[in-house]
This record gives C-alpha cells, sequence and structure tokens, in this order.
C-alpha cells in the first residue's frame, strides 16, 4: 500500500512542532503511532475540520479526504493503532 499520505502528515506535524521545539515524531515507533492518530483524531473533530466553520465545502472536503487516507494507511502499517473519529 503506498503510504505518502501518513509520510506527508507526519512530515507536517513535524515542520509545525519544530517551531515550537517539539519532538519528531516517527512512523517506527508505536508509541509515536498512536501520538499520530490521536493527532489524526483531533485534526477529524468537527471544529479542527471545519476550522470552527470557516473553510469552504470542498476544502473540507479534501482535508477530510487527506485525512482518512492517512488514517488508512497508519492502520496499514499498526493495526494496533485505535481511533474515535475516524472508524
Amino acid at each position: 500500500m503506498n503510504i505518502s499520505n501518513i509520510e506527508s502528515y507526519v512530515e507536517r506535524k513535524n515542520a509545525f512542532g519544530k517551531l515550537f521545539g517539539n519532538k519528531e515524531y516517527s512512523l517506527l515507533s508505536a508509541v509515536d503511532r498512536q501520538a499520530i492518530a490521536n493527532m489524526i483524531d483531533a485534526d477529524l473533530s468537527p471544529e479542527n475540520l471545519t476550522c470552527d466553520g470557516e473553510l469552504s465545502r470542498s476544502q473540507v472536503n479534501a482535508r477530510y479526504q487527506f485525512l482518512t487516507r492517512a488514517a488508512q494507511e497508519l492502520q496499514s502499517i499498526d493495526p494496533s493503532v485505535t481511533f474515535y473519529e475516524y472508524n
């Protein structure tokens, strides 16, 4: 399976986190994979997904598609990760 979406997602999160001195996440660590799943869950919450209603319907749909593909790819790497907003 192609895992470009999840790699892109992690890369974006790491780049943003670097600005604030946060640790980098890796798909090689089980603890990090669950943390990444939690971040995807947070991003899929209605408030975050729509940026509190500021995004257009097409932007929300594109964001939703990207996040769900990333979640699917993460589950293909590690079936033990749990999601609450996705599934």
